[in-house]
């Protein structure tokens, strides 16, 4: 788990028992190395050689990000499993925009607002389910202007996702402030990356990459509804990939 907050493990209480959850329904016993981005961004991606999967979980802030971009490199490039959760989704677009898509030094408004490519960006104004039109901006309080609570996700045909999921449509908890800007978005999809699942207003909700076995990111938070009994589809299809990996299937 590529993180900034890692000397504080409970930081990321809710994920870590979510891959425990996922090892009780695949029979895997889960071995969770926390790693500091802020060290692979100074020193490299050296700790990342030798294991299994690499996921990258939420935060707020600049700090230890361009070590989260190596991060995905390194699991793209290398065909390591990946998930991408909140920002982590937002960590592997930047990281395939720049690398993939010719589109240098791009980057989230909320890390540098003067970017040349902001593939990721926060949408000013939308439509809650009364009909109501909210508003908000980077000077706007942070709790109140996130997307919050369960949303309707529908799911791409044929892709990944849906096949770990099992149906069209899903409904999963947010807590975020910015989203994937679409508005630059087709050159990235043209150069390999697939938009999974959007949400009923059309936000990117998920990504993939088709040609790596396993490498998937969603804007949500999957890790708030995971259970010891029922675990959750994509922490389950998470741990297998990393058991075929491994070399254990």
């Amino acid at each position: 788990m590529v993180g900034k907050y890692v000397e504080l493990t409970e930081s990321y209480k809710s994920l870590s028992e979510a891959l425990k959850h996922a090892g009780i329904q695949t029979r895997t016993r889960i071995n969770i190395q926390y790693l500091d981005s802020e060290d692979i961004e100074k020193n490299g991606v050296e700790t990342l050689k030798g294991i299994d999967a690499i996921i990258v979980p939420g935060g707020f802030g600049k700090r230890g990000v361009e070590g989260k971009i190596k991060a995905a490199q390194f699991a793209r490039e290398n065909k390591v499993p990946y998930l991408g959760i909140c920002l982590g989704l937002q960590i592997a677009l930047i990281e395939f925009a720049r690398h993939k898509a010719n589109m240098k030094h791009a980057n989230s408004t909320e890390f540098d607002p003067n970017t040349p490519y902001p593939v990721i960006a926060m949408v000013t104004e939308w439509t809650d389910k009364t009909g109501k039109v909210e508003t908000r901006s980077e000077h706007s309080d942070k709790g109140g202007t996130m997307r919050l609570g369960g949303q309707v996700c529908t799911l791409t045909r044929d892709s990944l996702v849906r096949k770990i999921y099992g149906q069209d449509k899903i409904i999963e908890r947010h807590r975020h402030r910015y989203e994937v800007n679409n508005t630059i978005l087709e050159p990235i999809e043209a150069a390999g990356l697939r938009v999974s699942a959007r949400s009923q207003d059309n936000l990117v909700e998920m990504i993939e990459l088709p040609d790596h076995p396993w490498f998937v990111g969603c804007q949500f938070h999957p890790e708030f509804t995971s259970t010891p009994r029922d675990g959750h589809p994509l922490f389950s299809a998470f741990i297998n990939a990393a058991r075929a990996y491994s070399g254990e299937e």
